[in-house]
């Protein structure tokens, strides 16, 4: 598997699909374990609720809803609202917090259904989705069919341009198709019908984008200052110009020897390692490095639906965070690195007993 660019339309993709029934039918990603990411579904709908003055009369849906992480606070305003997810496990939660959903592959096949029995749509959100449907077009098209005339669509997708500062290739695995830039994603909305007239920078994942767009036919909704910057920030940044990439390449490989490095060090120095987290990041980081049980002796993580298993490749052993306490290890690995700060928070032991955390991109940070 490799990642690959389109010299024609600069958009970064996967030279390889894994079936999505394959990904997603038992999915193991609850995004309610994530409290910072909770807050940040809770401040979104705020700010949708006064940008687009959203009430009972309104229908919102939300594309790849997980467990009803963000929708659960429309809810609690009186807002309608409707999830759509492929994964029946995190789909059933959703529903026990009050957050109808659809179990269902999006795509225009589901929008004509739902467009023809009165399900149209005043506001689609898609949060870290666009990024994992193989068809694009297909899913993209789907949402100019599901969009009222005079809806709007946001979508927040890890940015191509923050992924290469950071080094953050381990965010390259099956489960991402896409690895999306502004100027890629403005070419898909555009061929489907939709334009994009807003963006905005996040810290989510390592940096990520999140656009506004609307049908392109209106004419009440000009590209903002948001928009305008990041087209020019990214041609700036070379992402038109295949160096770039090949720069990338080289930087990869010295975040992967500094990873090799600190690993050795400390097995020379009798240091025991542990893992926080076991984000799917993580496996192409620890993958790449060949990474052992004897390197790293476990990952802790918060989600129960993950312990008892092991890390594909790596057999790394998944386990509670109060294993974790109890081994105490010397350096606990940040896998989720974009997290970092609520990790350390949860593990206030780990200084207590002398450990340190570490981070492994763009290159080993000891804290």
């Amino acid at each position: 598997m490799c990642a690959v660019v389109c010299k024609s339309c600069h958009l970064v993709q996967l030279n390889y699909d894994v079936p999505p029934a394959e990904l997603f039918s038992d999915y193991a990603y609850f995004s309610s374990y994530s409290d910072s990411w909770g807050k940040h579904a809770k401040d979104y709908c705020n700010m949708a609720i006064d940008r687009f003055e959203l009430n009972s009369k309104n229908l919102v849906v939300e594309l790849g809803s997980n467990d009803g992480y963000l929708l659960k606070n429309l809810v609690a305003e009186d807002i309608p609202v409707l999830g759509i997810d492929p994964s029946d496990t995190v789909a059933a939660a959703a529903e026990k917090v009050g957050v109808p959903t659809l179990v269902e592959f999006f795509g225009k096949a589901l929008a004509e259904k739902m467009a023809a029995e009165g399900k149209q749509a005043d506001l689609v959100i898609g949060n870290n989705v666009l990024a994992q449907v193989p068809d694009i077009n297909d899913f993209v098209g789907g949402i100019k069919l599901l969009l009222k005339p005079e809806g709007n669509v946001t979508m927040e997708f890890p940015h191509l341009l923050a992924l290469m500062d950071m080094v953050a290739f381990d965010t390259i695995y099956h489960e991402h198709f896409f690895y999306l830039s502004l100027i890629a994603v403005e070419n898909i909305f555009s061929r489907n019908g939709l334009r994009i007239y807003d963006s905005l920078m996040l810290p989510t994942h390592g940096g990520s984008l999140r656009i506004f767009a609307c049908h392109e036919d209106r004419g009440d909704l000009v590209d903002r200052s948001g928009l305008l910057a990041m087209r020019e920030k990214e041609k700036a940044a070379g992402l038109f110009d295949s160096h770039i990439y090949k720069q990338f390449i080289e930087k990869v490989r010295l975040c992967g020897e500094s990873m090799k490095s600190f690993l050795t060090k400390a097995k020379a120095e009798g240091k025991v390692v542990a893992a926080y987290g076991a984000a799917a990041k993580g496996n192409t980081l620890l993958n790449y490095i060949k990474t052992t049980v004897e390197d790293v002796i476990m990952v802790a993580d918060r989600n129960p639906h993950k312990q008892k298993k092991l890390l594909p490749g790596s057999h790394i052993p998944v386990v509670s965070p109060e294993e974790l306490k109890e081994a105490a290890p010397d350096y606990v690995l940040i896998l989720p690195w974009n997290l970092k700060d609520e990790v350390m928070a949860q593990l206030p032991e780990v200084w207590q007993w002398g450990g340190r955390f570490v981070t492994p991109v763009p290159l080993v940070k000891i804290i």
